[in-house]
């Protein structure tokens, strides 16, 4: 059997049986890419470059976005290339890459999802002492803090992964470098320690969950004792959002990892995954734009400034022409 210093390379699972099929995922993919580049984009070059969105919210926002970014340029352009070539490799040392990535913006993107919620539950329960708890500086250290938990996550869990001797052969039964997947390649008496790991990450993970509930139990308690109907719907809408995309996300993750084997397939298993790593970081900048105004005017003065730029040139390109 192959031990780990003698593969080079991994073998990915393919997105479908056939050639067809196979381009049909690639522009889905495609398609799922650009929609996250464009939203996502938007909403980083608004929240930049307008002055009325530098608010604690709109800030983390920011950094959700390029978490987005993150997630859908670690694991699609490696799917897409496979299966436009019609190959299913990947290297030793980019496995590794996509692995600590993947696991650094999935880190990250909890760690955002849990400040924005005490950041909800802050305007919402305490607000006479919204600018003191989340003052900018307060705002630096919490973004600081999430991206500091995701590399270190992601180094701690790369280094355990890809230290294991892995005694089960190279491929892997998913279409990218996934922990768990790698887990079955190693020897069953040497993965403890990861796996410890692995439910370390877990229990911070139910922490981050229970965290979210109460902190919407005490907000939707808050809302109801608004005493008119409008305050609680502006209120409630504001909130909106960021419950989307955080039962979007919880939901097919859990179900993912926690689901009965007995129902595991590798076409579910492929669904599912492509549900919580790829569609919402999609979906996330379009959930938040709708209820959003003052971040849709934002974004649409953007879009009408490239539109003339874009016909001033065209025009002046005719001129010249």
């Amino acid at each position: 059997m192959p031990n780990s210093s003698s593969i080079s390379q991994f073998l990915l699972l393919p997105l479908a049986d056939t050639r067809q099929l196979q381009l049909l995922h690639l522009w889905l993919f495609l398609g799922i890419s650009l929609a996250a580049l464009l939203g996502n984009g938007l909403i980083i070059s608004a929240v930049a470059c307008d002055h009325h969105l530098h608010t604690p919210m709109h800030f983390f926002l920011l950094n959700l976005s390029l978490t987005d970014l993150g997630c859908i340029c670690t694991t699609v352009p490696k799917a897409m290339h496979n299966s436009l070539w019609d190959t299913t490799t990947i290297s030793y040392m980019g496995c590794a890459a996509q692995l600590f990535f993947f696991v650094f913006f999935i880190v990250i993107e909890i760690s955002l999802l849990t400040i924005m919620c005490y950041d909800r539950y802050v305007a919402i329960c305490k607000p006479l002492h919204y600018g003191t708890l989340l003052g900018s500086r307060a705002c630096a250290h919490m973004a600081a803090a999430a991206w500091a938990s995701g590399f270190l996550s992601a180094l701690l869990h790369t280094v355990n992964t890809f230290s294991l001797p892995l005694c089960q052969g190279n491929a892997l039964n998913q279409f990218f470098c996934e922990i768990p997947q790698i887990l079955k390649l190693s020897c069953s008496h040497s993965n403890l320690r990861e796996i410890g790991l692995i439910l370390v990450s877990i229990c911070l993970l139910f922490g981050c969950f229970i965290f979210i509930v109460f902190s919407y139990v005490q907000i939707f308690r808050a809302v109801l004792r608004i005493p008119s109907e409008q305050g609680r719907h502006k209120a409630f809408s504001t909130c909106v959002p960021h419950l989307t995309v955080v039962s979007l996300f919880i939901s097919t993750s859990f179900f993912a990892y926690l689901k009965p084997p007995s129902i595991s397939s590798p076409s579910l298993d492929l669904t599912l995954t492509v549900l919580y790593s790829v569609v919402p970081p999609s979906l996330n900048p379009f959930i938040y734009s709708l209820r959003n105004k003052e971040l849709k005017d934002a974004v649409r003065k953007i879009m009408t400034r490239c539109i003339f730029k874009v016909n001033t040139c065209l025009f002046s390109c005719a001129n010249h022409s």
